[in-house]
């Protein structure tokens, strides 16, 4: 297992999102910009906090063209509560068996699936990854940060 690299292609995946619909990262990646984070698991305290800071700045991300997706190994029924109960705006889809956080490199931690964020280009270009265990709120500034940097936008 090789851990993507900043200017790396990223692996496209097809993956089931909290309604059953397959969300394709390429399709995505022609659009825009795509910010993919890996959390560990649905309705935990540090990936609730996590997801309900993507929700919470959703439209920032939106209005610079941008889509999120989150990842984790979560049931697709397991992702519809998660939404429903914090009224998430992002996709979150379920990598049940585990493929796509190995072929991106997604570390575990103490047995725990890790928590990394990713910026990818239209190229399917990686330019960007944070990797922070216990801190899930810091990923959504570091990726808004990077993605106001890819798009030339200054403060």
């Amino acid at each position: 297992m090789t851990a993507l690299a900043v200017d790396s292609v990223a692996p496209d995946f097809e993956l089931p999102d909290q309604d059953g619909n397959v969300i394709k990262l390429s399709e995505l990646t022609a659009q825009g910009p795509v910010v993919v984070f890996f959390y560990p698991k649905d309705d935990t305290p540090g990936c609730t906090k996590e997801a309900c800071e993507f929700r919470d700045r959703f439209k920032e991300f939106k209005d610079l063209g941008a889509s999120v997706i989150g990842v984790s190994s979560d049931t697709v029924e397991s992702h519809k509560k998660f939404e429903k109960k914090y009224s998430l705006t992002q996709r979150m889809v379920s990598d049940a068996d585990g493929k796509v956080r190995k072929a991106w490199g997604v570390p575990k931690k103490l047995f725990i699936d890790g928590r990394v964020t990713y910026l990818i280009d239209q190229e399917r270009k990686v330019r960007f990854i944070h990797e922070e265990m216990m801190d899930g709120k810091i990923h959504t500034t570091k990726a808004l940060e990077a993605l106001k940097a890819l798009k030339g936008v200054t403060a």
